[in-house]
């Protein structure tokens, strides 16, 4: 796998009421493999923010690990039948954020990784949803691009 690559983060959320929500992102980031571990950092834009956020994500087996930094804050861990804890600073509020992982898979070829979690979703203990993420990262340049449409 190349440094330089494109980054897919595309997130799913099923709410006992029924409802789906998916929010794709697409951005270049930087790739690199240190100590076991598969790093992914790339900048993202959110609506309603001046500046852009800043992701850092670390990939090692049955875990996965988001540090947001800019606008919003956050440092999430997705852990393989574990549950964490953390707080969710965004400029209208502070969350306490409960996440329940139990899936965590990597896949990866030369030149694309990809990265599903499944979680339940808290917010200030209750449940929320059902959530699925999948990262995909792919070289910059490979012409191999490609988008899913199925989470």
């Amino acid at each position: 796998m190349t440094k330089e690559v494109l980054v897919s983060v595309r997130g799913l959320q099923n709410t006992p009421e029924g409802q789906n929500d998916t929010v794709e992102t697409i951005s270049p980031g930087v790739y690199y493999f240190k100590n076991g571990k598969h790093y992914f950092i790339y900048e993202e834009v959110m609506e309603g923010l001046q500046e852009n956020i800043k992701n850092m994500v670390k990939v090692s087996e049955n875990r996965m690990e988001l540090i947001k930094k800019g606008g919003v804050s956050v440092h999430m861990l997705f852990e393989r039948n574990k549950k964490n804890v953390t707080y969710y600073y965004t400029p209208f509020g502070n969350l306490m954020v409960g996440i329940d992982a139990y899936y965590v898979d990597i896949h990866e070829t030369d030149d694309e990784i990809t990265v599903e979690v499944e979680y339940a979703l808290d917010i200030n203990n209750e449940h929320v949803s059902n959530c699925h993420i999948r990262l995909q990262a792919q070289a910059q340049g490979s012409g191999q691009f490609h988008l899913e449409h199925s989470v």
